[in-house]
């Protein structure tokens, strides 16, 4: 979520809360009325630029995009022209990301720039640097030069970095100031952020040395120095920190912000926890597309992107797929002289990959957390085995018995431990399959799901065709 540079309430604005249920233009789950869409459409089609704008104006800048994400892509350009002094960045940062992305596209450089100049640097980042590099440049040189240098600094960082999403805007003072001279300071300077509520005590290289909440400073006599009252255990984050370790600093020492500092050690940003909550919401919804091979999983994702993104599982998949279907094969003759082996044959393999699925999401969530490490694998693989032998021999004393009451006893006693078998070995495969891609410093929730399926079909059908030719059931 983006974040305009001034974050307060603004009384004078559509849409207060408090009168949004009898809105006829929203719900009772205060989501836009089809009706009030089409009525929206309906001028854009006639040409009537102002009824457009007084069917807009009195909305919520967050229900204006709404509004926006509702309508056709061909449609979005025309209401962004009718409506053009309301596109401000409270609007813009409610967007989905691949709307504002193609619309920030088909804007003027210079409307571009105006927008990112109402966001904190941050935000003004994330909103150019999806922008091909010409449209970039434009932008920038429609920027002040003070906005200009900050996010060309901030586009130098790698993506996912602390650099790249860190606020430039913070309050750091001298360390031999009394909490008066901070005091005064605060109130006689213009230049400060809008919303803070931590101020950071530096050394004279600009090196973070403590810091003082601002409810501290409030209760501090003022004459008493500013390093007698400051915090000097503090979390700094260096600036090339990945997102996902940052959210999981945050989250493991309960922090509101962070100093950013760079190779040296200089103060050269700060994070704060709202930025952090987005990371972590982010991420989960990330990892758990990954975990289905649906790339970013967006209904407002550009068709092609979603084809590639998921095309390319689906394949692997049908490779995977093939090997089963090679064990399979390779028993045909069983299977022709006892069908029931065709009809039982689904159920251990869906079992199986049910139950493999189980064991890597929550593999995939405790490495993402930093639950599961180097230090604790062999443990978690251990607790992870007698999990699936428990679950095995419960489904497989059930399927037991309910085959051979149908079919026969002998066959009943098969399918049971091949149920077993497989459990235990897609235990095994999910945690085995996402520790070793987090070994190989690749996302252990990119592919993983393929490989385990592949595994527990396999070994299903491995397990009860072999077991029921051995028992001389078939074959």
């Amino acid at each position: 979520m983006l974040r305009t540079r001034d974050d307060g309430a603004r009384p004078d604005e559509g849409g207060r809360p408090d009168d949004r249920l009898d809105d006829a233009r929203l719900d009772e789950e205060n989501r836009l009325k089809p009706e009030y869409v089409r009525q929206v459409r309906a001028a854009l089609d006639a040409g009537e630029r102002g009824e457009v704008y007084d069917l807009v104006e009195p909305l919520h800048p967050a229900d204006i995009a709404d509004l926006i994400e509702l309508l056709e892509p061909a449609e979005r350009p025309a209401l962004a022209a009718a409506i053009s002094d309301l596109m401000t960045g409270d609007v813009i940062a409610e967007l989905n990301d691949f709307v504002r992305e193609s619309m920030m596209e088909a804007m003027p450089a210079a409307a571009v720039a105006h927008i990112a100049e109402q966001l904190e640097t941050d935000d003004a980042v994330q909103l150019i640097e999806d922008l091909q590099p010409a449209d970039q440049q434009a932008v920038l040189a429609e920027l002040e030069p003070e906005d200009r240098a900050a996010i060309q600094t901030a586009l130098a960082y790698p993506e996912e970095t602390a650099g790249r999403l860190m606020s430039r805007e913070f309050v750091a003072v001298p360390e031999h100031l009394t909490v008066g001279d901070l005091i005064d300071y605060l109130r006689a300077e213009t230049d400060l952020p809008d919303d803070f509520w931590e101020v950071f005590v530096v050394d004279p290289h600009h090196r973070p040395v403590g810091t003082c909440q601002l409810s501290w400073v409030l209760r501090a006599p003022r004459e008493v120095q500013l390093t007698d009252v400051m915090k000097r255990d503090q979390t700094l984050i260096p600036d090339l920190t990945d997102q996902e370790e940052l959210a999981l600093m945050f989250q493991k020492y309960a922090l509101i912000s962070a100093a950013v500092v760079d190779a040296s050690g200089r103060l050269v940003g700060q994070l704060t926890v709202d930025d952090v909550v987005h990371i972590i919401s982010e991420e989960a919804g990330e990892d758990v597309l990954l975990l289905s091979g649906a790339g970013e999983g967006d209904i407002n994702e550009p068709i092609r992107d979603a084809y590639t993104a998921r095309v390319r599982w689906l394949i692997a998949n049908l490779g995977t797929a093939l090997i089963a279907s090679l064990i399979i094969a390779a028993f045909g003759a069983a299977i022709e002289q006892l069908v029931a082996l065709a009809v039982l044959m689904p159920i251990v393999a869906s079992i199986g990959g049910n139950a493999g699925t189980q064991t890597m999401a929550v593999t995939v969530r405790a490495i993402a957390t930093n639950q599961l490490t180097r230090s604790n694998t062999r443990r978690i693989l251990w607790r992870e085995l007698r999990v699936a032998v428990l679950n095995g021999a419960t489904i497989a004393v059930l399927i037991g018995m309910a085959t051979s009451v149908i079919f026969t006893p002998m066959l009943g006693g098969v399918i049971a431990a091949a149920m077993v078998i497989n459990v235990i070995v897609a235990g095994l495969a999910g945690v085995l399959v996402p520790v070793l891609f987090d070994r190989m410093n690749q996302d252990p929730a990119v592919a993983s799901s393929v490989f385990v399926t592949m595994i527990t079909d396999s070994m299903g059908f491995f397990a009860f065709l072999g077991l029921a030719v051995a028992s001389g059931l078939a074959g």
